[in-house]
C-alpha cells in the first residue's frame, strides 16, 4: 500500500497564508467562546437564556409577541460554531413554561461544505401547541427537520407574523449573531436533554 502526500510547493504562500490565518482564527475564537457556551451551573444557564430571551425581544417584537401563545419556549443563549470543509456547533440551553424552567437541553450540529470560519449565536425556540411540547419531553429532544414543523423566522416574515398566520409547531429566532462566518441554519440541529 502506497500512501502519496502532496508537497507544500503545490499549494501557494498565499494560500498557505490565508488558511493559516482561518485556523488560526478559528481556534482563539473557539478558546474564548467555547467557554461561555458552557454555563457553570444550572442556575447560570438559567439566568444568561432569561437574559437572551430579553435580548431578542428587544430586537424582534415579534418574538415578545409570539411569546404570549407559546406553550413553552425553548432558549440557547450562546451557541458556538466553526468549520473549516468540516463543521461542527454546541450549546446549552433551558426550556421555559409558564414561566418556569422545565429541562436542559444541548444543541449540537455537525456540518460539511464550503464553509470557513467561527461565529457564536443564541437561538429561541417558540413551542406553540401542546403536541410539540409532548414530543419534546416524551422524546427527550428532538431534530429540526424531523418530528415537530420548526420554521425559522426571518426579519422580512417576523413583520407578518400574527395569531391568524401561526399554523406550525414551532418558531425558530437567532439572535446576537457574531463572527467570521456568513449565515446560520439550524435545519438538522440536534437537541437532547442534559441533566444539570
Amino acid at each position: 500500500m502506497t500512501i502519496s502526500t502532496v508537497p507544500v510547493s503545490y499549494f501557494s504562500k498565499k494560500t498557505i497564508t490565508v488558511m493559516s490565518l482561518i485556523l488560526l482564527s478559528m481556534a482563539v475564537f473557539l478558546l474564548t467562546a467555547t467557554r461561555s457556551a458552557y454555563a457553570a451551573t444550572a442556575v447560570d444557564l438559567e439566568v444568561d437564556a432569561q437574559q437572551a430571551l430579553q435580548t431578542l425581544y428587544k430586537t424582534s417584537p415579534a418574538a415578545e409577541e409570539l411569546s404570549n401563545s407559546a406553550k413553552a419556549v425553548l432558549v440557547f443563549p450562546n451557541i458556538v460554531k466553526a468549520g473549516l470543509v468540516f463543521g461542527g456547533s454546541y450549546g446549552e440551553g433551558v426550556l421555559f413554561a409558564e414561566g418556569k424552567t422545565v429541562d436542559f437541553y444541548n444543541s449540537i450540529t455537525g456540518s460539511w461544505g464550503l464553509q470557513a470560519g467561527a461565529q457564536s449565536y443564541g437561538y429561541a425556540v417558540f413551542l406553540m401547541r401542546d403536541s410539540a411540547v409532548k414530543y419534546l419531553i416524551d422524546s427527550r429532544g428532538l431534530e429540526i427537520g424531523v418530528g415537530p414543523t420548526v420554521v425559522l423566522v426571518t426579519d422580512g416574515m417576523a413583520t407578518n407574523l400574527s395569531s391568524s398566520t401561526l399554523k406550525k409547531d414551532a418558531y425558530a429566532f437567532i439572535f446576537d449573531q457574531q463572527g467570521l462566518m456568513v449565515g446560520v441554519s439550524i435545519e438538522g440541529t440536534k437537541i437532547s436533554i442534559i441533566n444539570r
